[in-house]
């Protein structure tokens, strides 16, 4: 049991870490709205601040801080406790939902210190741009894609048994 837990501290610290250093890089070495192209028409590091969720969604809403920094306090807690749940030998489970309580506390921060998110990674097809993230949402979507996987072999594992 205790594994479990040094391994979830390990990855949420060092996710953290990684994600709170590049935003307070990108935070003091650029100005807001700058952009430095990494590779043309596909990859540049932009500087943006997001006051919503996703595609900047609620970004407007007088309500949006208390109400994302609810959600991020209550997605915490459930992550918490479905980790509680997993099996020792549910390692990718565990992984999983290190990244995504990581990344959560991760915007989690930026909200509760500035009242927005910082993003800049900015990937794009020519004009056609995806919303700007950071290292906090590509924590999450890494670890629900491994969720995802995790699900899907326990999945097998109960038809086969």
């Amino acid at each position: 049991m205790m594994r479990r837990w040094t391994l979830f501290g390990i990855i949420t610290v060092l996710g953290l870490i990684l994600d709170q250093a590049t935003k307070l890089y990108i935070d003091r070495s650029m100005q807001l709205f700058q952009s430095i192209p990494l590779l043309d028409n596909f990859f540049h590091i932009t500087y943006v601040r997001n006051r919503g969720a996703a595609f900047s969604f609620l970004s407007h809403a007088s309500w949006r801080l208390p109400f994302f920094i609810g959600v991020s306090i209550v997605a915490a807690i459930a992550i918490l406790i479905a980790f509680i749940r997993l099996r020792n030998n549910q390692k990718l489970a565990q992984i999983s939902l290190a990244m995504i309580f990581s990344g959560a506390i991760g915007n989690l921060i930026d909200r509760l210190r500035m009242g927005e998110v910082i993003d800049f990674l900015d990937a794009h097809w020519y004009q056609h741009h995806w919303p700007a993230f950071n290292v906090a949402d590509s924590m999450i979507c890494v670890g629900v894609f491994l969720l995802a996987i995790d699900m899907l072999r326990e999945e097998k594992r109960h038809r086969h048994t």
